[in-house]
């Protein structure tokens, strides 16, 4: 991750989609396992995931000894707050990075993770009435403290980004930022390039746009995956694999975010493909062409 010395794997597997997952033990242990056979080892938590129960099921786990902490690289973030009925005094979906806020989500994360410190936290939006002075003050202090080991944020703006970065004397590692091959607004809107200027590296959020590569109707999937279908040959590869192959060409980490075991796989596969040159140029002409029509 840029210039921290903290390596992660090719691909990070992320519990943001686990509020509709039944069976959410079981099916935690087997996707956990399934990734450390692929070589997955980072893992992208957040204290709302999985309807605010995803950490302590990764904790518990983690404390029956399926695995070593030093083995596994953990995310995890705060700032979405959503009703819930563990916390009856959240009413309204909103977002809170307050001083306050993240020191004691820090401290609930530590407890549900058990573990003594957190690879990389991130700050989950920006919540423009939380004094961000002081939010960046928290940061440093839980970072000096040994309790996160790195900073992170999560879907920011080019501007928020630049504004949270002023106030912090250590440098943020990622941004997690929506980003497949039918949402490349990354590439236009600055957000790609600045994480290169800034010698950070962009996590890719739903690859493969939440399933619509493979089975989405719209004109814009539907071309898309053609293009793939007609590469997959050349490439004897599946065509979700070809998709992330197109992400891991920019140098971005794919995020998972399915429970689908063969999607993983897919992804996993997508580490050893070199998409050509043209062939990259190809898939995204099919895309942009697309939203250029319909913007």
């Amino acid at each position: 991750m840029g210039d921290t010395g903290l390596k992660v794997s090719p691909a990070v597997y992320g519990f943001y989609r686990w509020h509709k997952v039944k069976d959410a033990k079981a099916t935690l242990e087997k996707i956990v396992d399934l990734c450390l056979d692929l070589g997955i080892n980072t893992f992208d938590h957040a204290d709302s995931y999985g309807n605010y129960q995803c950490e302590e099921l990764f904790g518990e786990l983690l404390a029956g000894k399926n695995f070593k902490r030093e083995e596994v690289v953990i995310f995890t973030k705060c700032g979405l707050r959503l009703p819930n009925p563990q916390d009856p005094e959240i009413t309204t979906r909103h977002y809170n990075t307050s001083a306050a806020h993240i020191t004691k989500s820090v401290e609930a994360s530590l407890r549900k993770l058990r573990t003594d410190y957190i690879d990389i936290f991130l700050l989950d939006k920006v919540d423009p009435i939380s004094n961000l002075e002081e939010t960046a003050l928290t940061l440093e202090k839980l970072a000096d403290s040994g309790k996160i080991r790195n900073i992170g944020i999560a879907n920011f703006s080019v501007f928020q980004h630049q504004l949270l970065s002023s106030y912090l004397r250590k440098p943020i590692v990622t941004n997690h930022i929506e980003f497949n091959l039918l949402n490349t607004q990354a590439l236009d809107n600055g957000q790609l390039d600045y994480i290169k200027q800034k010698y950070m590296q962009a996590l890719a959020s739903a690859p493969l746009a939440e399933g619509q590569i493979a089975n989405g109707s719209g004109i814009q999937a539907t071309q898309v995956r053609e293009k793939l279908e007609e590469l997959s040959a050349k490439y004897n590869a599946d065509i979700e694999a070809l998709a992330v192959a197109w992400l891991v060409k920019l140098g971005t980490i794919p995020l998972i975010g399915t429970t689908d075991e063969q999607r993983i796989r897919n992804i996993a596969n997508s580490f050893s493909i070199d998409l050509d040159h043209q062939d990259w140029y190809e898939l995204y002409n099919i895309s942009t062409e697309f939203q250029s029509v319909k913007s």
